[in-house]
């Protein structure tokens, strides 16, 4: 079995993320700027990375995610 880090792929909650980020009707930009209120520093870039899957995401990261969207971490795992 291939590492996630030797694949194209590098997170397992890209596609998750964009579709939760819409449904709270937020931009990257917007999304980056509520994770800086938490001392979690992801630039737009980084972001647009994450969703399309060439980043990978750092557990700290993740439950600023989870916090600014207002979902539990186990969230970004469903289908």
């Amino acid at each position: 079995m291939a590492r996630i880090i030797d694949s194209k792929e590098k997170n397992m909650i890209g596609e998750k993320l964009k579709q939760l980020r819409r449904e709270k009707n937020l931009s990257q930009q917007q999304l980056s700027e509520r994770l800086e209120t938490l001392a979690i520093y992801v630039c737009r870039g980084s972001i647009s990375r994450i969703e399309d899957r060439s980043r990978t995401v750092t557990d700290i990261e993740l439950y600023g995610l989870s916090q600014v969207l207002s979902v539990p971490i186990e969230e970004f795992f469903k289908q």
